[in-house]
């Protein structure tokens, strides 16, 4: 199990809002409709109430508290020793009889002594399951066709069940360093760790919380060498030595009862950091046990590489948004007091509302189940400008400073903007316009916006026009214009997760460019057509090139080397390289003189929409299919059928083959 602190969802509060004064209306129609969202319930299962009880109190008492207990620290670790003894020799201290001297001066050496090493929890058996076995795990055995408002009570009886294998065990408890320090970095402490026993006891009602009694055991361990014991015990003693379940992992070295009670709380963590939706209850879903195993899939895509890096960080912050703005509203309301304004009624609205669109969010993710790449949805909301009033175009000059020597080749009629800033050219052009852009590092968050038909050029080597993404946006370059070209330049993404270059409509040109992908590569959507020519695409996660159903391309003299960089060992997920095809309807593709190599799928995929592969060809360096007459045949044939056109182009070192035709 992960070393990190676990984090908690507070439980809803029972407390309602009091509409009077002054948006009293409001606050009460809010209440009825979260008191009626799913996104809002209130957390009443034992085991989900073990998950939000997991952190300790924040706030005022609870630093205090932390104040005082550091207070208690030994003399010797909380004054300077000069102070002490300056102190002792001006008031001497009665004489103590010797036996209970040596007893102060065993327990101070006992204080004094350093905690050993954490022993090892059990490792979870869940990290070397198959995602059949996690479903089987789960479906099956956990949930057992059970529907989603009987999901917790399941889990619950799943627990239960397994805690009467064994009373009493050794175990690690994992809790929130802020029971014990005032101040400290999460990243060198993400958790403090103490070696207890624990106790379990019988659940008295399916209302009553997990939880477990503990008492430090020996020999005294964490991994917080110089924490006192002392400080320890004062933290059990205010707890009354009960402390979440959840919070507390069994050793190694016990018998095999305690590992399947490491496997059911290892199980019960997953489902509700994971699997487990609040709006799942509302949703009123048939299959329930299917919409988990979806969930499982998509947990084991993101965990094996599948789906790329950096849109498997996008989802897992979507989720902690959503989680932590939930937390956010219910702190908010709570605060409230029996005469609510105007604006807190506002502000309810407004947080409940984002927690909607987020919650809608990860509903739509679920369904298209991000496979290679997130879902895509049309990004440019920004309508088309279209040409000036005046008719004439503009030359934009992006450049620290500009000088003749720049504008010398230009005809003399041609209007001149000079820039500093790449975005501020781009959000000054109408169609028409030219932007040229002199060596240098740019970032632009507009050429995500691109709606009208526009020149992108770069004067001089093309590697010294870098234009890098912002990481912080979800988009690159996206294009919806009917003609915008982009020449001469280095696109270099960092961070961005939807394709390096997105084709949402119309038609766009690449020529000369450098494309340095480090998410998804070139996408073109459905109806969308896309030229490339002299340029080179490299290190996508995905395929270079990715073709929707209904889109066209001409790909000439480029490179795509060095793409999907899956890191996964399930050949179905593994196939796409340098090309992939989507049919139906198919895409048309001319490819003339191109070289793609060293890719770790094929260099050329044909997808049909099933996940049923069948391997029927593959081709030499000339793109002709190798094997016996009825490969070349069949190859000849999808070739046909699918407007695809290759001449004179090079492929080889590619991990797979070179072109993979999938059929049903």
């Amino acid at each position: 199990m992960a070393s990190e602190s676990r984090t908690s969802v507070p439980e809803d509060s029972d407390q309602t809002v009091n509409p009077g004064g002054r948006g009293e209306e409001v606050v009460t129609a809010l209440s009825r409709d979260l008191a009626a969202a799913e996104t809002l319930k209130s957390s009443a299962s034992p085991v989900r109430s073990v998950v939000a009880s997991s952190r300790p109190v924040k706030g005022k008492a609870g630093r205090e508290a932390a104040r005082r207990r550091l207070q208690l620290l030994p003399v010797s670790q909380a004054e300077d020793p000069g102070e002490v003894a300056a102190e002792e020799e001006e008031e001497p201290l009665p004489s103590v009889p010797e036996e209970e001297e040596e007893e102060a001066a065993a327990a101070a050496e006992e204080e004094r002594a350093e905690a050993q090493p954490l022993p090892p929890v059990c490792v979870s058996p869940m990290r070397g399951m198959w995602r059949e076995e996690k479903v089987a795990l789960f479906c099956d055995e956990v949930l057992r066709g059970c529907k989603a408002e009987d999901a917790d009570e399941a889990m619950s009886n799943y627990l239960s069940e397994k805690l009467k294998l064994k009373d009493k065990w050794l175990g690690v408890w994992k809790t929130n360093p802020e029971l014990f320090f005032l101040k400290y970095e999460e990243a060198s402490i993400p958790f403090v760790g103490i070696l207890v026993e624990a106790t379990c006891t019988p659940r008295q009602s399916s209302s009553s919380c997990f939880r477990v009694t503990v008492s430090v055991a020996e020999p005294f361990s964490s991994n917080i060498a110089n924490i006192p014991r002392n400080l320890v015990n004062e933290v059990l003693e205010e707890l009354e030595h009960s402390v979440p379940l959840l919070e507390v992992y069994p050793v190694e070295g016990q018998d095999s009862d305690i590992h399947d009670i490491a496997l059911a709380l290892e199980v019960v963590r997953f489902f509700y950091d994971f699997l487990w939706r609040d709006w799942d209850d509302e949703e009123r879903c048939d299959n329930y046990t299917a919409l988990i195993e979806e969930r499982i899939n998509l947990w084991c895509d993101i965990q094996d590489g599948t789906i790329p890096g950096p849109i498997a960080q996008r989802f897992k912050k979507t989720l902690e948004k959503y989680k932590n703005k939930r937390v956010e509203l219910i702190e908010y309301q709570n605060n409230i007091k029996e005469d609510p304004s105007a604006a807190e009624a506002v502000e309810c609205w407004k947080k409940y509302y984002e927690i909607v669109m987020l919650c809608e969010l990860l509903k739509m993710w679920e369904d298209l189940r991000l496979r290679v790449h997130g879902p895509f949805f049309p990004r440019i909301l920004r309508r088309r400008k279209g040409k000036r009033d005046f008719g004439k175009t503009i030359t934009h000059i992006v450049a620290k400073v500009m000088t003749t020597d720049m504008v010398k080749d230009l005809s003399s009629d041609t209007f001149l903007q000079q820039h500093d800033d790449l975005d501020l050219a781009l959000d000054s052009c109408y169609s028409g316009d030219t932007v040229v852009i002199f060596p240098g590092e740019y970032q632009a968050v507009n050429l995500a916006l691109l709606t009208d038909d526009i020149i992108i050029k770069g004067v001089g080597k093309r590697e010294e026009i870098m234009i890098t993404s912002e990481p912080s946006h979800d988009s690159f370059v996206v294009s919806k214009a009917a003609n915008v070209k982009l020449m001469h330049l280095s696109l270099i993404q960092q961070g961005t997760v939807d394709g390096i270059v997105v084709v949402e409509s119309g038609h766009m040109t690449l020529e000369n460019c450098v494309l340095k992908c480090e998410g998804t590569g070139v996408c073109v959507l459905t109806g969308a057509s896309l030229t490339i020519k002299d340029s080179e695409i490299i290190g996508a996660q995905g395929a270079g090139v990715e073709l929707y159903p209904g889109s066209t391309a001409i790909l000439e003299r480029n490179e795509i080397h060095h793409c999907n960089n899956f890191r996964t060992n399930d050949s179905s997920k593994s196939i796409l390289g340098g090309v992939n095809m989507k049919v139906l309807p198919a895409p048309k593709l001319k490819m003339t003189n191109n070289h793609i190599y060293n890719n770790n799928g094929y260099g050329v995929s044909i997808l049909p929409p099933t996940e049923q592969f069948f391997i029927v060809a593959e081709t030499c360096n000339k793109g002709a299919a190798s094997g016996d007459k009825k490969d070349e045949n069949r190859l000849s044939k999808v070739m046909q059928n699918l407007n695809l056109e290759m001449n004179d182009n090079k492929m080889e070192a590619n991990l797979k083959g070179d072109i993979r035709i999938a059929t049903s």
